[in-house]
Formats: C-alpha cells, sequence, structure tokens
C-alpha cells in the first residue's frame, strides 16, 4: 500500500503518518457528495471547502443514485463523477472514492438499488451471484474512472464497502475487483470502527468521532460514546456508529485494538449531523471543532470530516432517503441532507467553518512538523467521560519544539471554570512552565499552543494563544482564547508579553536577523479570519464567504462585503467590484391559503423510534402560505431564500409539487431557489406542519423551550426573507 503496483509519485505511507512529495504530511478531508449537489454548484462548493483548508475531496459513489433501474446506469449532470473527479484535480485536491456497493450515508437499501436490494443472494458477503451483480457495477464505474486513476492521478485512495465489520475475506475480495477494473489508488481504506474485523494490512483503518447522533432513542441521555471524543486519548474505536443498522444496542459491540502498522487516521469526523425524524441533533461550530481538537492532539495523522458539504437528495422515480418504510430504524427527510454541515446545502457556512478553518490553517502551516510529533499524555488523566473536574490536555512534541493541547468544551453538560491551574511540560532541555503563573481555563477553551517555536531566528518558549499559521518565517499568527489576554515569553526575555485578548494586536521583537512579529487575532476576529494556502499565504478578515479562482479573490454577498488584509504590518481594506446588482435580505409577503388543524401527538412508532407522518397526514393537517415577492431567475445572481419557522415539518412545493423539505430544529432553512424548477412569482407554497406540545421527538434544548412556552400545538412562520447575491472580485 502506498508503495505496491498502485503506487503514487506523490502520495506515500508509513506506519507513523503520510507522505506527500516526500514529506510527512496531515490530510484534510472533507466529504461532499456530488450526486446531492447541483452540477452547476460544483465549482464554488470545492472552492468554498479549499478556501476552508480541505485538502482531499472524498464522496460515496452511491449505487442507487446512479441505477435505479437494472441496466440504466446514468452518469449525465449531477451524476457525472468523472467531471467531478477532474474538477477536483483542476482545484488542485486529491480524491479519495468511497465505492461501496454498501454506502449507508442515509441512503434508501444503504445505496444498494431496490433490484439488488430484492434479488436472491447473500449480500455484502463472498456469495458468486452477489459477486457477479457487483462485478458488473465496478466494471461500469471502472469505464467512467479508471482513465483518471494511476501514479499522477487525483485519485489517492479508495474505500471499499462502509461499516462492515465480520467480513474481511470479502472485502478483501472487493479490493482486488475493483483493482481488476482499474479503479486503482495507492491507499485502500476501509471504516474500521465498531470492532470490524479488516483484513491484515489489505486496508487501511479509518475511525470516526461523533460528539452527538441521532442514532439513539429520542429520550435516550447523552451515550458514553459521544462523549469519548471530547477527551485525548489513545483509544480510536468507537462502538456507537453504525449500531442502529447492525440491530444492536450502542454499547454492545465490541472495541478491536488499532493496527499500528497503519498510523491513526479519521474519515468520518462529525462535520455535522443529519437530521432524523426522532432525534434532531443541532451541533455548534465550537463543539465540532472540540472533537477534532481531541483527535489531533491525540495523535491523528489525517483530519477527515462527514459530512463538510451538505445537499439534496435527487429526485427520482422512488424516494432516495432511508426510513422506517425500508426498513431502517430512522425517518429522515424526503430531500434535505444539509447535516448542519460547515457548508450547507444552499451554499451558507455554517459555524464550524471558521473553527474548522482555524485549525486547518494550522495544519497547512505546521502538519509536517506535526506528523513527525507522537502525544504524550499528562501523568494525570481524567477519571471517564463524567469527569468535570480534571484538565482535558496533551502535548504533541520532537522534544525540542511541540504544540499543548486544550479541551475543555462539550455539549449538553456545562463545564465549569478551572482556576489556578498549572502546566508544566518537560522537554530534552529540561521542565517548562506554561503561563506567567496559574491560569484560569474557561468554558469553550479549544487551544492549540506553541512551545519552543521558532520564528524570525527567536524562540517562542510558550504562548497562551492558539497558533493559527505562519505568514513566512517571521511572522506567527495566534489566536485568543476565551476569557483571557495572550501571554507570550520568548527566550531571554524576562518579560512576558501581554496581549489583549478581545481586541488582538501586534508584538514585533528583536531586530535585524532575529526579528520576529506575532499578530494576535482578538476574540471579535477569530471567526472572521481567513487564510488563503496561496503563494504566499493571505490572512484575511471577512464575515462572507471568499476564496480564489484562478488567482483572483472572490466573495459571495448581497450586500456590499467588507474584507481586510494584513498586507505590510497593518490591516488594509480591500476594493472589491460586484459582478452584477445584488440584493440585500428583503420581507416577502406571506399569504395563508390554508388554515392548520390540530396535529396528533404522534404517528406512530417502530422499534420504539416515532414515526413521521406520512404524506397525506402533511398534505390533510399542514397550513400553507402562497409566497409572494422572491422574484425571478436570472443568469446574474443567485436567490436564497431563507425561512424562520417553527413547527415539524417544513415543504416547499412549486405546482403542487414537493421540492424541498426540512425538520424543524430550531435552524433557520435555507433555500437556493435557483435550482428549483419554475420556483418564480406565484407558483410557491409554504407548506408547515404542527408540533404536538407532547410530541415524542426530540429537538435542541432552544427549540425545546420554544415548544414548552406555546399551549398548543407550535406552528409558526416568523421570517421569510429573499436575498440576491452577487460574486465580488479584487480590482
Amino acid at each position: 500500500m502506498g508503495t505496491g503496483a498502485e503506487a503514487h509519485n506523490r502520495i506515500g505511507l508509513t506506519s507513523r503518518h503520510l507522505l506527500r512529495d516526500g514529506q510527512p504530511w496531515i490530510p484534510v478531508s472533507g466529504e461532499i457528495h456530488y450526486s446531492r449537489v447541483a452540477h452547476e454548484r460544483w465549482r464554488e462548493r470545492l472552492l468554498l471547502m479549499r478556501s476552508g483548508g480541505v485538502t482531499v475531496i472524498s464522496s460515496y459513489v452511491i449505487w442507487l443514485h446512479h441505477q435505479p433501474v437494472e441496466g440504466e446506469a446514468s452518469f449525465d449532470g449531477n451524476l457525472d463523477v468523472a467531471a467531478f473527479v477532474r474538477l477536483c484535480a483542476e482545484l488542485g485536491f486529491h480524491v479519495v472514492l468511497r465505492i461501496g456497493p454498501w454506502a449507508h450515508g442515509e441512503v434508501r437499501n444503504g445505496g444498494f438499488p431496490d433490484w439488488v436490494q430484492s434479488a436472491a443472494v447473500a449480500h455484502r458477503t463472498n456469495d458468486p451471484k452477489y459477486l457477479s451483480l457487483v462485478h458488473k457495477w465496478f466494471a461500469r464505474l471502472g469505464h467512467e474512472l479508471a482513465d483518471l486513476c494511476g501514479p499522477d492521478s487525483a485519485v489517492i485512495g479508495i474505500q471499499v464497502e462502509n461499516e462492515l465489520y465480520d467480513q474481511p475475506e470479502h472485502l478483501r475480495t472487493l479490493k482486488d475487483m475493483a483493482r481488476q477494473v482499474g479503479l486503482a489508488a495507492p491507499l485502500y481504506t476501509a471504516t474500521a470502527w465498531g470492532g470490524a474485523e479488516l483484513p491484515d494490512d489489505e486496508l487501511f483503518p479509518l475511525y470516526s468521532g461523533y460528539g452527538d447522533g441521532f442514532w439513539v432513542d429520542s429520550d435516550a441521555p447523552w451515550n458514553s460514546t459521544f462523549r469519548q471524543h471530547f477527551f485525548f486519548s489513545d483509544e480510536w474505536d468507537d462502538v456507537g456508529v453504525g449500531a442502529d443498522v447492525r440491530g444492536i444496542a450502542i454499547n454492545e459491540a465490541q472495541t478491536r485494538p488499532r493496527n499500528e502498522s497503519f498510523p491513526p487516521a479519521t474519515c468520518e469526523l462529525g462535520g455535522g449531523m443529519a437530521t432524523t425524524y426522532h432525534r434532531r441533533i443541532m451541533p455548534t461550530g465550537q463543539h465540532i471543532a472540540a472533537v477534532a481538537n481531541a483527535k489531533i492532539g491525540s495523535g491523528s495523522a489525517w483530519q477527515g470530516y462527514y459530512m463538510y458539504a451538505g445537499g439534496l437528495n435527487p429526485h427520482g422515480p422512488i424516494p432516495f432517503q432511508e426510513s422506517q418504510a425500508t426498513g431502517y430504524p430512522n425517518d429522515l427527510p424526503t430531500f434535505d441532507y444539509n447535516f448542519h454541515a460547515a457548508i450547507g446545502a444552499a451554499g451558507q457556512l455554517a459555524s464550524s467553518h471558521s473553527t474548522l478553518r482555524n485549525q486547518h490553517a494550522f495544519l497547512a502551516a505546521f502538519g509536517h512538523q506535526l506528523a513527525q510529533m507522537p502525544p504524550s499524555f499528562p501523568g494525570r488523566m481524567p477519571q471517564g467521560v463524567e469527569d468535570l473536574t480534571t484538565l482535558r490536555w496533551t502535548v504533541r512534541s520532537d522534544g525540542a519544539t511541540g504544540f499543548l493541547f486544550l479541551n475543555w468544551d462539550q455539549p449538553h453538560i456545562p463545564l465549569p471554570t478551572l482556576r489556578d491551574v498549572r502546566l508544566e511540560v518537560q522537554l530534552g532541555a529540561g521542565s517548562l512552565s506554561i503561563g506567567s503563573g496559574p491560569l484560569d481555563i474557561f468554558p469553550g477553551t479549544v487551544a492549540r499552543w506553541p512551545i519552543g517555536l521558532i520564528v524570525g531566528g527567536l524562540r517562542v518558549n510558550w504562548a497562551t494563544g492558539s497558533v493559527l499559521t505562519l505568514l513566512d518565517s517571521r511572522t506567527l499568527v495566534l489566536l485568543a482564547e476565551p476569557g483571557r489576554d495572550v501571554q507570550i515569553a520568548i527566550n531571554g526575555d524576562p518579560a512576558v508579553h501581554h496581549i489583549d485578548g478581545e481586541a488582538g494586536g501586534t508584538l514585533s521583537l528583536g531586530e535585524g536577523a532575529m526579528a520576529a512579529r506575532i499578530v494576535i487575532i482578538g476574540r471579535r476576529d477569530t471567526e472572521r479570519v481567513w487564510v488563503l494556502e496561496e503563494q504566499p499565504r493571505r490572512l484575511l478578515l471577512s464575515d462572507d464567504p471568499l476564496w480564489v479562482d484562478g488567482g483572483e479573490l472572490v466573495v459571495r454577498a448581497s450586500m456590499p462585503p467588507r474584507v481586510n488584509e494584513w498586507l505590510d504590518g497593518e490591516w488594509r481594506e480591500l476594493t472589491l467590484r460586484p459582478d452584477a446588482t445584488p440584493n440585500r435580505p428583503t420581507a416577502i409577503t406571506t399569504l395563508q391559503v390554508r388554515t392548520a388543524s390540530e396535529p396528533p401527538i404522534g404517528y406512530g412508532q417502530i422499534a420504539s423510534r416515532p414515526s413521521a407522518p406520512r404524506a397525506e397526514d402533511i398534505r390533510n393537517l399542514a397550513a400553507e402560505f402562497q409566497l409572494d415577492g422572491i422574484g425571478h431567475q436570472d443568469d446574474t445572481t443567485r436567490r436564497e431564500i431563507t425561512i424562520v419557522w417553527a413547527g415539524d415539518i417544513a415543504q416547499l412545493l412549486v405546482d403542487g409539487e414537493v421540492r424541498v423539505d426540512q425538520f424543524w430544529d430550531g435552524s433557520p432553512w435555507h433555500i437556493d431557489l435557483d435550482l428549483i424548477e419554475g420556483a418564480e412569482q406565484g407558483r410557491v407554497i409554504l407548506r408547515v406542519l404542527g408540533l404536538h406540545r407532547e410530541s415524542p421527538v426530540r429537538v435542541p434544548a432552544d427549540a425545546e423551550g420554544r415548544r414548552r412556552a406555546t399551549s398548543g400545538a407550535l406552528n409558526s412562520v416568523d421570517v421569510v426573507e429573499v436575498a440576491k447575491s452577487a460574486l465580488w472580485r479584487e480590482r
């Protein structure tokens, strides 16, 4: 693997880290499903992933999407996987294809077409009849993709199957079948969580890390399998993920020791969470970043997120989503797969885009060093996942320099402020105390502090701000932490420098060959900062999504964006001009054309999981509103509608047909109107089904508070706005 018949000219693998161009490398992979994103939006989504620090694009190849009818495989439009891979290559990405044939991904039958699901074969085994079906499908994929694989290609990894736990010989067979049809890559991977048994040294085992999940009952407490991911640990297995598919309780699966022939790596850190009917999880960007930070501090050699960019299920002859009707214990929306990802289904950015891109900027600048630094855990570790008093921290170091990782953040159960904490690190040169005195560690701290870092010939003994990036050999950028100023200690300088944590600032040190500048991004700007991996690196502040395309800075905004760049030692505002005439968010008229009826408490259940209402239930009970003032599609701007609503289920209809939908969890609903054919004035209806006050579905705490504050069924449309965004370019 990495050196055999499918050896790649750029990518290699050791037991400690990956290599790119012969140098240690920590990849950042983000999941996006090309078949769930409109072809005309691929480029922008990928560019937003790149400006978020993603270096590897990962995608399921979902058999059901391509071939719902036997003998009629489609690779056109949104299904043109070869065009997608070529675009990834053009934009400088590496690619991992997750070819299945069984994928899961909250897809009907786990991605099997119905005609495969109903075939008289032993699925997901070496049954020759099953393998015959798979071979034909793999051969068709090889026809599309084999020419895009090879030693110089963008394709560096191929995952076979998904969440298969007890069929190692079948996994080996699938790998061989993929190779036979030209699906070649230096890395063949498999999901290793849940105690999965993999063929020895044949497949690179990749792990997961979700801080919460929909695969437990609606009334279940926050399970230990979720809580463990907020701690630094040398345990990489996760028995919770996929338990619902296996039909077992979340804690029943046995863990398996990590194969240390391979470095610890992930492909499914929770970049968000799917919304099921019974349990609606809405993770914050801070909590998502805390899990990711815990993995980096624990020695991760590969940061992989599922999902990084959400999407919509295709329209087709059958519903494509998993549901109780297809034998799955959970009901999902028919179309919505926003996943609360860093990049949403309509291209909007979640708070996780900023919290994660800050970590990824650090990996881009220091990953080649970090990859060679094993983790060291403190002598006093937390006593289990319920420990709320022991600091969670670790160090990755080569003995002379390194990084101290802190994780004092988690959802659901508040953490206290830890007072008078003393941190001491043993390096080759001796003991190093961090801070000018005892430190207070505030909740929400997700940090990576430098230790012994050389900048401009000076040695930063330590700093209590997170490393963001190195703009050049003399300019280090740090981020302030919650509740504190940034302290910086320089070797040979008796003073400890203090920089205001709210506003930030700049510290210039030394002179001549021994000079450095440390730029501190204050808390008011940590969610606005961007690091673009251009030559040279660019440091910017912007509230709006931005990227570089063809060497040109591009910002998408409905109002004039304000973008500042760090240039020549100061922040300078850039001059940007729009390609078209945008329009700021404008409230539109919602004319109620149907009154809601009282919803029942529930619509039945399967295996203790509440069932979603049937289509006729929604039609008969929901309120309906005609949306006036949404405008018309044009070729220069993009219409996005934002709906703030409360209830159970909402649907957007065009000419009476449901085109998109959402289960309510308290978050605004963003819809890219220009991707919905016929979404024009007078043709669009918003349908909202009320949520009974005693419904057994679980919603986030804020949403639950609103439900409890309502005397009857909750059914409200609060705000409907339409904005037209344009692309603003640097002049």
